[in-house]
């Protein structure tokens, strides 16, 4: 089997881990609360049940990038963590007291993150080209999950027997239905999950490498990416891969033995203002986003008495429309650099809360009227999402350094965990008070639109690291 086809295999199978984790969301959500009712849990355990996930894996998500970084692998990781997921399951299944079940999501939610290893994998495995349609199509995979979950819960519900010791019915019977999910995905992981080297080392091509500055000789110009036969050491922000390219044409990753970590410094690589800029754009994103969602229920409760049927249409609905728009901006990376793309979905954002405030927070006239308001005000929320998740995704793998890029990510996917605990957190004490909390989330997003503007030259990758010493160009 060629590199390619591994390639391909492994992509695909990350494409169902991504889509797992949508369909985990879409079977649990909708239960839990009468799930948590029946253990005589306060209302308080709801919010502490869907953060307790969001917790543990912004916690978890930058020591597995630490882990990917220095082993150079992730099949073991993903392994591992999805043993984190069949166990938080199974506690969730069997759910005897409301203690347990809170247990039960933060245990799976360090499963979760694994994702940062992932997201590095597929930073260190493209092209700075085709990465923001790759990671378009991953994250359109969780939206697919997220769209079939309540599918399965047609069947689920029906559920009402006994396993043993235990019951099986709506409320538990999500629990075992992931947890064997998960458990068929570990042999899909352990045959069809390659650790291919990365690009730079497997194949040639038209990547640019920039070398590092030898002791007492200048920074070399930018060269052709190296035959695979040739020794090279690179130190770059940009991700092609800084390892040593030596036995390359052999399917085992790259060295490592060298510590990406040996010249690292946090504050050099987070703390840089493109770094700041996208660190915000994944807050504002996932703040907003997580309100917003919290913010629709309650509305579409008091002015259009949707039911379940309701609210599980609208969401249906809104799926494809995200899924079509990741797919949308997956084609137009294509030809528009990904700044562009995050200044394109900024603007439809911006204009998406501007509308909301207008005719949302006191609206008027009749049904119809209030109802069509409310569709273009949750449409445009949505067109927006793909342009600025794909973009700032893509440009942050751009502009930290490969070789740190799973611990990167983790920090990354630790910053918008923050995000969707204490969106929800803003909007549910603020239902009643829309103008307040839509006023916060379109301050935030002109805050990010006028960094964006102020930064937007150096929102691009690096070609070239400039340094006196080599120990300052690392990582």
């Amino acid at each position: 089997m060629d590199n390619l086809k591994k390639r391909n295999l492994t992509f695909f199978t990350i494409g169902l881990i991504f889509m797992l984790s949508g369909i985990e969301y879409a079977v649990i959500l909708p239960t839990i609360w009468r799930y948590l009712q029946i253990l005589d849990a306060p209302p308080y355990f709801l919010g502490l049940g869907l953060s307790a996930f969001s917790l543990s894996g912004l916690l978890t998500g930058p020591l597995f990038g630490y882990w990917s970084d220095q082993s150079k692998a992730t099949k073991g990781i993903i392994l591992f963590s999805n043993v984190f997921e069949i166990v938080g399951n199974f506690m969730y299944f069997i759910g005897y007291s409301k203690w347990l079940l809170l247990g039960s999501r933060l245990v799976a939610g360090i499963g979760a993150g694994a994702g940062s290893s992932i997201f590095g994998f597929l930073t260190r495995t493209t092209r700075p080209d085709e990465r923001a349609g790759i990671f378009a199509a991953i994250m359109a995979c969780r939206q697919a999950g997220l769209l079939v979950g309540p599918a399965f819960n047609l069947f689920l519900r029906l559920c009402d027997f006994r396993l043993g010791p235990f019951v099986v019915n709506k409320y538990t019977s999500p629990g075992i239905f992931m947890c064997l999910l998960w458990m068929l995905l570990q042999f899909v992981v352990l045959a069809l999950y390659w650790d291919v080297p990365p690009l730079s080392s497997a194949e040639g091509g038209t990547a640019m490498v920039e070398m590092k500055q030898d002791e007492g000789v200048g920074v070399e110009e930018e060269a052709p990416l190296m035959s695979p036969d040739q020794d090279l050491t690179a130190h770059t922000y940009s991700t092609v891969n800084t390892d040593l390219l030596e036995n390359s044409s052999e399917m085992h990753p790259v060295s490592r033995t060298s510590n990406p970590f040996k010249n690292f410094s946090a504050s050099r690589e987070f703390l840089r203002e493109e770094v700041v800029v996208l660190l915000t754009a994944q807050f504002i994103t996932l703040f907003n986003q997580t309100a917003l969602e919290t913010m629709v229920t309650p509305m579409t409760q008091r002015y259009f008495s949707f039911g379940e049927l309701g609210n599980s249409l609208m969401y249906s609905l809104c799926g494809v429309e995200v899924i079509l728009g990741f797919f949308f901006v997956r084609w137009l990376s294509r030809t528009v650099s990904d700044r562009a793309i995050l200044a394109i979905g900024l603007v439809i954002c911006s204009a998406a809360c501007i509308w909301c405030i207008a005719f949302l927070c006191e609206p008027r006239g009749g049904y119809e009227w209030k109802l069509s308001a409310f569709i273009i005000g949750v449409f445009l929320q949505l067109l927006g999402l793909p342009f600025v998740a794909v973009s700032q995704v893509s440009l942050f793998s751009k502009v930290t350094a490969e070789k740190t890029q799973g611990f990167s990510q983790g920090v990354r996917r630790s910053v918008g965990g923050v995000a969707t605990i204490l969106g929800p957190l803003w909007a549910g004490g603020l239902t009643n008070n829309l103008y307040i909390m839509l006023g916060m989330m379109l301050a935030l997003l002109i805050m990010i639109s006028v960094m964006t503007a102020l930064s937007y030259e150096r929102l691009t990758e690096p070609r070239r690291v400039e340094c006196a010493h080599s120990s300052d160009s690392g990582g």
